[in-house]
């Protein structure tokens, strides 16, 4: 079967040879999986995993659980005592987390490889974009150019100062967001932690998705890809063995009532219009993957394929607004 890959997360998880990987809701029902619902860095999130083991599954979902709640107290935008949240609120952060370390040390090679496209300090152009479109009234071109421009200045991948004792932004103002990479990262330390475990045919999506060894019958996993213009729609499907998928779609997150503006910000011009519809990234780890797939989002085709270059072993699957699709190692 298929999993449909969107930006909902969902971690799957067969740990038994004949075990189906991902149900229809009415095959879950009566294979009974167990299932786990809650969020995960702010969004809907759920665990369903196939073992023939219930005491074991219920051990490995808390399991996961255990890695996700680590994770997020150190990226999470959304609680207050996150790594994150202080780095934001203080300018600097002093014995940081070995993970937000090694995580923007990952986010500064994306940027270089990118030429800048990945910045994780676009937060300030979130701030504007969000308030700017929270207002009663407010203009539908987006906000004023010279407010944008005022902006831009705080956003530089080359201001954020990272080193094992102290994180640190240059310039006042300055603030971060791992939404283009830290789904990928927490995917990859899950998919990890349950391979230690001795889980080996697994899939996990969180957002993004990583595939371990083959499905328990030999095949590959397949990963669907939502179709931007009609994201309850399949557009393609992937075989994935050993490798990671990522998507990023301005359907995903809409800041203005038109859809013209989405949550994709180009860093060096402080759009939030991205080129494609949607941008599927395949690479060894889903951090890489989540994070070129954000880049890719707002370059130009040639400037894409350069960048996808850079990445061994990486392929694209871009899809324009009218629908036609541009490929790369796929």
């Amino acid at each position: 079967m298929t999993v449909g890959l969107t930006r909902r997360r969902f971690l799957t998880i067969t740990a038994a040879a004949g075990v189906a990987a991902v149900m229809t809701p009415s095959a879950e029902a009566a294979a009974g999986p167990r299932v786990w619902r809650g969020t995960v860095l702010g969004a809907d999130a759920a665990i369903a995993l196939h073992h023939p083991d219930t005491a074991e599954a219920d051990r490995l979902i808390r399991l996961c659980l255990a890695e996700v709640e680590r994770l997020e107290r150190v990226f999470s935008l959304y609680r207050p005592d996150s790594a994150l949240v202080r780095l934001n609120r203080d300018g600097e952060l002093r014995d940081p987390p070995t993970d937000l370390v090694r995580l923007l040390d990952d986010a500064a090679r994306m940027a270089q490889r990118t030429g800048g496209a990945f910045d994780v300090t676009v937060q300030p152009l979130w701030q504007l974009y969000a308030g700017h479109f929270g207002r009663p009234g407010a203009d539908p071109a987006g906000p004023p150019p010279a407010a944008v421009a005022a902006v831009r200045r705080l956003v530089d991948h080359r201001a954020l100062r990272v080193e094992p004792g102290r994180i640190a932004f240059a310039r006042p103002g300055m603030a971060a967001t791992l939404n283009g990479i830290a789904q990928g990262y927490v995917t990859d330390r899950v998919a990890e932690r349950l391979e230690a475990a001795g889980m080996t045919r697994v899939l996990v999506d969180l957002g993004e998705v990583r595939a371990l060894d083959p499905h328990p019958d030999g095949r590959p996993w397949s990963v669907g890809l939502a179709d931007p213009r009609d994201p309850a729609r399949i557009a393609a499907t992937l075989p994935v063995v050993r490798r990671a998928v990522a998507t990023s779609g301005g359907y995903g997150t809409r800041l203005d009532p038109a859809g013209r503006f989405v949550h994709l910000f180009d860093p060096r011009s402080g759009r939030a219009e991205p080129r494609w519809a949607s941008v599927t990234v395949l690479a060894a780890d889903a951090t890489t993957a989540d994070a070129l797939s954000t880049a890719l989002s707002v370059l130009p085709e040639d400037e894409a394929l350069a960048a996808l270059a850079t990445v061994p072993g990486a392929a694209a699957r871009l899809t324009r607004a009218d629908g036609t699709v541009v490929t790369a190692g796929v």
